[in-house]
């Protein structure tokens, strides 16, 4: 895709990671509602396909301004209601099954810097920055994203991000807990997809099952119940008698995903 280029996100799947990138650099990747729907879509089809253990969130950017995205177009607030709205996406976004990175290979805005939020994982740029300015439009932000945000980042740094509605450094993202690492941007997509193979790389349900009871313990929807069961459930799984065999042997686990 050249820079000067527009279309809606992309889904590429190559060996069991799927590959979302957002196409609109000219336009600071802000979403549309046609691009809400192409989201869902391969949502819904990395869903559908169990061979998908990751999923790699990124966007191209142009060189002299990178900005992974400015978050929902403000125009569309007065379309028609989208078929499927921002919201639904995030939420989503972070209910899929396979572990999710972003490559936030530039700054981000609005309703985006939530979209990574809901990714498992994000590693940015070196230079980038995030702004929430809900405040700045006269907006009071959805719900979910609210709880994401005390949830992931607690409730002082969502104060500062949210109640002052001015850009935070790449610095004071890590340290928030917003990336897990900074790069150089030029390293950024090496990093990212080194770490996609690792994460593939181990045992899907474990993966799975972890992942859902990290986010529901996130957002205080604790139940012992459903968490002792899914540690049985990996107890008496094929993975966990693969995995012992393979260490044992000292080799690679070959998984079933049960």
């Amino acid at each position: 895709m050249t820079d000067t280029a527009s279309a809606p996100p992309s889904l590429h799947i190559e060996g069991g990671l799927a590959r979302i990138t957002l196409q609109r650099p000219q336009h600071r990747n802000r979403l549309q509602n046609e691009d809400l729907a192409a989201l869902m879509a391969a949502f819904e089809r990395i869903e559908a396909d169990p061979t998908i253990r990751v999923v790699v969130l990124s966007a191209v950017v142009l060189p002299e301004r990178p900005v992974f995205s400015a978050g929902y177009n403000v125009e569309d607030f007065d379309a028609a209601a989208p078929s499927v709205d921002f919201e639904q996406v995030v939420q989503a976004l972070e209910r899929l099954r396979p572990v999710t990175l972003c490559a936030l290979n530039g700054s981000v805005y609005g309703g985006a810097t939530d979209l990574v939020l809901a990714c498992d994982i994000a590693l940015g740029a070196e230079g980038i920055v995030a702004r929430m300015p809900a405040a700045a439009l006269g907006l009071h932000y959805y719900p979910s994203g609210l709880v994401r945000y005390v949830s992931r980042l607690g409730v002082s740094a969502t104060k500062r991000l949210f109640l002052t509605a001015q850009p935070v450094d790449d610095a004071a993202l890590l340290r928030m807990g917003y990336v897990q690492e900074l790069l150089p941007a030029a390293l950024l997509q090496e990093r990212v997809t080194q770490l996609a193979h690792q994460v593939a790389a181990l045992a899907p349900l474990a993966l799975t099952t972890l992942k859902h009871s990290l986010n529901e313990l996130a957002r205080g929807e604790f139940d012992l119940g459903r968490l002792q069961a899914r540690a049985q459930a990996t107890r008496d799984s094929d993975d966990f008698a693969e995995g012992r065999r393979a260490m044992a042997e000292r080799r690679a686990p070959v998984w079933k995903g049960h």
